[in-house]
């Protein structure tokens, strides 16, 4: 009896371990997150899920063109691509990226681009300076995005973190650059 109600102890004991591990991991290091809407095809389809990993940019600092998550409104997050960093200047004419006046090749629109019949696929705009502790960010769906463009720069401190991991569908799993 006491060898059983031991066992069952420490039964007990390995799952709150488990539990208060996988709540500590996921509360600091990474989470999972589903894509809601098209705002970033043909990168992300709607209802991928992603993992974000928390940690990054608490030991380094956002890049251009990351994919990052971040808090939009008190019970919303947006995932988009991080364009300007703080004290760029960012343009668009004639469907190209200028970033304080130089070029930019954005290969993940290309399949966009190609199938383009009326118009540009990202508007005419310019950004004089991202402001500092912010990032500008878009989706690659430039037509129906709700981005930057729309609700302004966004707070660094604002940032989950930085996903490229679609872990399903199982079809679609890896690494998006």
């Amino acid at each position: 009896m006491a060898k059983q109600k031991n066992e069952l102890w420490e039964w007990v004991k390995a799952l709150a371990i488990a539990v208060i591990l996988a709540a500590v991991i996921r509360y600091f290091f990474f989470a999972p997150i589903v894509v809601d809407g098209e705002s970033m095809m043909p990168t992300l389809r709607h209802q991928d899920r992603m993992i974000v990993n928390k940690i990054g940019y608490k030991i380094g600092d956002p890049k251009r063109f990351d994919i990052v998550v971040f808090h939009a409104t008190v019970e919303k997050d947006y995932i988009k691509r991080i364009i300007g960093l703080p004290g760029d200047r960012v343009e668009y004419k004639n469907d190209v990226l200028y970033i304080n006046g130089k070029p930019y090749e954005e290969p993940y629109l290309e399949e966009y681009k190609k199938n383009l019949i009326d118009g540009p696929l990202t508007d005419p705009f310019v950004i004089e300076k991202v402001p500092a502790g912010h990032l500008f960010v878009m989706g690659d769906n430039r037509r129906y995005s709700k981005d930057s463009r729309h609700i302004g720069p966004v707070p660094v401190d604002e940032v989950l973190g930085e996903t490229s991991l679609i872990y399903w569908p199982l079809s679609d799993f890896g690494i998006v650059e």
